[in-house]
C-alpha cells in the first residue's frame, strides 16, 4: 500500500509539476502583436519613393497610400506610429532585423519570399506599363528588345523584365530605389522601364518629368502585394488580415483609392475560384 502511495504521489507531481511548467510558459509568452500594443507603438516599414503610395511630400513628411494605411493600423491598435523607410530590398531585412513590425510596403506575394516572411490577403492589386522617354521611339513592350532598360532590384518587374530583355538582345541594369531607377531614364543611361500603373501616371502627371511618357502595357500578371510581418507571427498576421478585410469591406480602402490613385472602382484582389 506504501508503495503504491508513493507511486501515486510521485505521479501526482509529475503532472503538477508539467502543469506548472505548461501554465508558466503560456502566461509569459507574448507574441508580437501583445509587444506592439504594450510598447504603445507600431514601426511600420514604407517605400517613400513610389508615388503615389508611397513617398515625401513638401514639407519632407511620410505620405501616401501606403503611409495611410499605416496610419489607419496604428490608429485601431491604439498606439504611436513610427514609418521607417525602406527601399525596395529592404523591405524583409527591416522586419528580420527588427527594425519594423510590420511592412506595408508594396510587397508581392511570391513563394520564394513566403519562405522568409509571411503575407497578408492582398491589400492592392497593380497592372503595368512601359515608362520610357519620347526620344525613344519605344511605343509597345516589343520595342525595348534590343535596347538598354532597367528596374529596382528585386522587385516583381525586374524579376519579369530582366530575362525577357536579356533574351531579346537588349542589356538590363538593376537599381536600389526608384528615384535611382528614374534618374538613369531621364539621363539616358537606359531606354526604358516597366513599373505599376500607378506609379507611371503619377510621375508623368506631376510635370516633374516633362521627358517621360507612358507607352503601352506589360503583359504581367496581375501584381497582388500584400502587408508583412515575421512569418512565425501567427497572431499578428491573423490580426493584419482581420484588419486588410475590414479596410476593404467598411469602405476605407475605397476612400484611400479615391484620394491617391483616382476616382473609380478599386481593382478586384480576388482571384476568381479561390479564397484568396
Amino acid at each position: 500500500i506504501l508503495n503504491l502511495g508513493g507511486y501515486i504521489m510521485k505521479n501526482k507531481f509529475i503532472i503538477f509539476l508539467l502543469s506548472f511548467i505548461f501554465l508558466f510558459s503560456f502566461n509569459t509568452y507574448a507574441d508580437q502583436l501583445d509587444d506592439i500594443i504594450s510598447s504603445g507603438e507600431l514601426k511600420c516599414a514604407a517605400v517613400l519613393d513610389f508615388p503615389p503610395m508611397g513617398f515625401r511630400d513638401s514639407n519632407n513628411e511620410p505620405d501616401g497610400y501606403d503611409v495611410d494605411f499605416c496610419k489607419d493600423l496604428a490608429n485601431v491598435l491604439g498606439v504611436e506610429l513610427t514609418i521607417v523607410e525602406t527601399p525596395f530590398p529592404d523591405r524583409i531585412p527591416a522586419l528580420v532585423s527588427g527594425r519594423a513590425d510590420v511592412g506595408i510596403a508594396s510587397t508581392s506575394d511570391t513563394l520564394e519570399r513566403a519562405k522568409t516572411i509571411g503575407f497578408t490577403i492582398p491589400y492592392f492589386a497593380f497592372e503595368f506599363n512601359v515608362l520610357t522617354r519620347k526620344d525613344t521611339g519605344i511605343k509597345t513592350y516589343d520595342d525595348m528588345c534590343g535596347k538598354k532598360v532597367g528596374n529596382v532590384a528585386g522587385t516583381y518587374e525586374a524579376i519579369r523584365l530582366e530575362p525577357f530583355i536579356e533574351g531579346c538582345g537588349g542589356s538590363f541594369s538593376a537599381y536600389q530605389s526608384e528615384a535611382d531607377l528614374l534618374l538613369a531614364l531621364k539621363q539616358k543611361q537606359i531606354e526604358a522601364t516597366v513599373v505599376t500603373s500607378t506609379v507611371a501616371w503619377a510621375h508623368v502627371n506631376s510635370g516633374k518629368y516633362p521627358t517621360l511618357s507612358v507607352e503601352g502595357t506589360a503583359p504581367y500578371d496581375t501584381d497582388y502585394v500584400s502587408l508583412i510581418a515575421l512569418r512565425n507571427e501567427y497572431g499578428l498576421l491573423n490580426y493584419l488580415n482581420l484588419f486588410v478585410n475590414q479596410q476593404i469591406r467598411t469602405g476605407r480602402a475605397q476612400e484611400l483609392f479615391n484620394k491617391w490613385i483616382g476616382e473609380g472602382t478599386m481593382p478586384d484582389y480576388t482571384i476568381p475560384g479561390t479564397y484568396y
